[in-house]
């Protein structure tokens, strides 16, 4: 039983194929097409409305350098916001419940911002690891432990998207066998546990959405270190 809870999170195969690139891809023909009509439709107007509202959120603190990374953000929150939600549905799976997938969208996020910020500002980087005033027994150690905090960023993007979406899918599985093994024994503590999950599954609805804009947005705050 304990290991059927964590079926879930392996990755689906057919015929000794890995299917994570097809769920990965399939978000993306979901999404309704702009019309080449004055008036749009209200999903169309309603995805709009939501993209503006959030470009101009998460780029506020940025300067003009940073605006150049406003598709990228956009794309990855939308994109991080539908996998984590079909991922509520039954009988379906998560990619972003694989810390390998998240690492390989945070890896090379984090670096690109690492290396602009090189680039570009190369003594306010290096600056970084070193605060002003720091005494100078305590230069070495802390040299070291802002390195380390450094590039523990992407990990840090990573395993949260991971656990958390982890813990809530485990929870809501938890919660749901619970109820169903409680309902021909106990009806009135089953329907208790039932009202549990559905309260349960809407908290991790909000979940999916705001850690999605936790990923794009603590991308956004290195980005603003690094222009």
């Amino acid at each position: 039983m304990m290991l059927s809870f964590f079926d879930q999170f392996a990755s689906p195969t057919y015929m000794g194929i890995p299917l994570i690139a097809v769920a990965i891809a399939l978000p993306w023909t979901l999404y309704p097409t702009p019309t080449s009509r004055w008036l749009n439709n209200r999903v169309l107007t309603l995805q709009g409305w939501f993209i503006n509202r959030f470009t101009q959120q998460l780029l506020l603190p940025l300067n003009v350098g940073g605006h150049k990374w406003a598709v990228l953000f956009t794309s990855l929150m939308v994109f991080l916001i539908t996998i984590n939600m079909l991922g509520l549905l039954p009988y379906t799976f998560t990619p972003t419940t694989q810390l390998s997938l998240n690492m390989g969208i945070a890896v090379p996020l984090w670096l690109a911002t690492a290396i602009m910020g090189v680039r570009n500002q190369p003594t306010a980087a290096l600056g970084h690891l070193l605060p002003e005033g720091t005494p100078v027994p305590l230069i070495p150690v802390l040299i070291i432990i802002e390195t380390i905090s450094l590039f523990i960023r992407p990990l840090a993007l990573g395993v949260r998207l991971t656990a958390n979406l982890t813990a809530g899918h485990l929870l809501i599985q938890l919660i749901a066998t619970a109820a169903f093994v409680l309902l021909p024994i106990m009806p009135t503590v089953a329907i208790l546990t039932a009202t549990v999950l559905f309260l349960l599954t809407l908290l991790e609805v909000a979940v999916a959405m705001i850690q999605a804009y936790v990923f794009v947005l603590l991308l956004s705050l290195y980005l603003q270190e690094n222009v």
